[in-house]
């Protein structure tokens, strides 16, 4: 996105209530284990059309002032990473403040709310690492996982001029598409 157009924000301004983690099988959810980087780049790589690479990982994810091992977290089907998402603390939020980044889910596991439940997964880390609030960035195309996002709790975050009419817009879609 460009300065005039940045990302969406949205915020969960606390973590009470959090309904419990049930994964449905065949999947569940494991936190990183050493090397997963290379596994977390080449989903990152399918299911974003990314050019991530395993040393972008390791200097910007793994590498980062906020990273947390157990808060990276992947949705796994037998012994296989469809799935991923993180929790984060970015140095320009509040203290109290975490951050949900980086949720993707392999094209061929979509539909199967996997989107929701490493978001969950993250958002119960945080609360454990002593969070009081969420953020996240998303673009307004990703229909889905902001219908995700505000079963979750999450709510539009209106700091920028261009967020109320992208917003309305998003929102519209949403309704007129059977997510809202």
């Amino acid at each position: 996105m460009s300065a005039s157009n940045p990302q969406l924000i949205m915020v969960r301004p606390h973590l009470d209530d959090l309904p419990p983690l049930q994964v449905p099988a065949p999947y569940r959810i494991r936190a990183y284990r050493p090397n997963d980087e290379v596994l977390w780049t080449e989903l990152v790589r399918v299911a974003m059309n990314s050019s991530w690479t395993v040393e972008a990982c390791r200097e910007r994810i793994i590498g980062a002032p906020g990273y947390d091992p157990g808060g990276l977290f992947f949705a796994v089907k037998d012994e296989t990473v469809v799935g991923t998402a993180s929790a984060v603390h970015e140095e320009k939020n509040p203290p109290e403040r975490g951050t949900v980044h980086m949720v993707c889910v392999h094209p061929e596991h979509r539909g199967f709310g996997l989107g929701y439940w490493l978001s969950l997964s993250v958002l119960h880390r945080l609360r454990e690492r002593g969070f009081r609030s969420v953020q996240l960035l998303t673009d307004d195309v990703r229909l889905p996982a902001i219908h995700i996002y505000l079963k979750l709790g999450f709510e539009p975050h209106m700091s920028h001029p261009s967020y109320p009419g992208r917003w309305e817009a998003v929102m519209e879609t949403l309704r007129t598409t059977g997510f809202g």
